[in-house]
This record gives C-alpha cells, structure tokens and sequence, in this order.
C-alpha cells in the first residue's frame, strides 16, 4: 500500500504549483523514501522518536492552533491517517489540514466507511476503490481523496473481493 501511495503522492507532488514564497511541501509517511520528496515533505507527530526524520513537526492532534503559523497554507497536500477515527478526533485533524492546506491542496486520508458522510463534510474527500491492506484489523479502511486519482481508482490486489 505504502508503494502505491507514494506513486500517488509523487504524481501529486509533479502536477503541484509550487509556491515561490513558501516552498509547498507535502506531508507524508517516513516510510516513503524517495529522497526529494522527502526533502520537501514534513512529519508531523507527537512521538520524539521521529525527531531525526527531515522537517520533523513536533505535533499534539489535540492542539491544531499551535502548529506554527510560518507553515500555515504551505502544503500542496496533506496524508492523515489518525491514531483515532471518532469525529472529535477527525474534526480536530480536518483544522489541522485546513491550516496547513495551501489554496488547491490535496487530501489523502484513510478511514472506516461509517465517517463517509462527515468527512466529505469537513474536507471535501470522497472514497477511492483503492484500500490498503491491512490483515490484522477486524474492519476495512478505505482511502478518501478530494481529488481524482488514476492510481487510488484502481482496487488493491491484495484484496481479493476487490479484483
């Protein structure tokens, strides 16, 4: 999963406008290593053990207004993928995005189907075909996007019922 959507975030990050005034970058996984694009990418966490990681953001999902404010409508786009999936949780994560979001930027989330309605609400995302496969979880996430994805349209071969 992590390959294909890096596939996806490196397409993104092609066709994205860049800002001359702040350098957009895009959010991403550590896992991705595509060397520019992480160069260009910020983790936002609260876990210090990332703290080596490039553009490292020290990060409390509970406290969305001090992310710092030099970042603010920077990112062309943005991969949320929470420690929780309540609507509390996700209303503070979409505040989050919609600081961080520079006009036009892209959302790529992962959920349960049941949070379909309020999200597309709160940003705007919508379900792609694509979902990750994730074997030791009860319940299937989907991935949710408010773009089109040539990628993210395609199902996950991993999944069986999906193919």
């Amino acid at each position: 999963m992590l390959e294909h959507l890096a596939a996806s975030i490196l397409l993104l990050s092609l066709e994205a406008q860049p800002n001359p005034l702040n350098g957009c970058r895009t959010i991403v996984v550590t896992a991705l290593q595509t060397s520019d694009l992480r160069k260009r990418s910020a983790l936002f966490d609260l876990d210090r053990q990332w703290s080596r990681e490039p553009n490292f953001v020290l990060y409390d999902f509970n406290n969305p207004e001090d992310i710092p404010i030099n970042i603010h409508n920077t990112f062309d786009c943005v991969v949320i993928d929470p420690p929780f999936i309540t609507e509390e949780v996700w209303t503070l994560y979409a505040a989050a995005a919609k600081l961080l979001l520079a006009p036009g930027g892209r959302v790529v989330l992962s959920t349960i189907p049941e949070n379909d309605s309020f999200l597309e609400l709160l940003l705007g995302v919508t379900p792609q075909k694509f979902k990750p496969s994730i074997p030791h979880l009860v319940y299937q996430y989907h991935v949710y996007t408010n773009y089109s994805s040539i990628l993210l349209s395609q199902p996950n071969p991993e999944i069986e019922s999906d193919v």
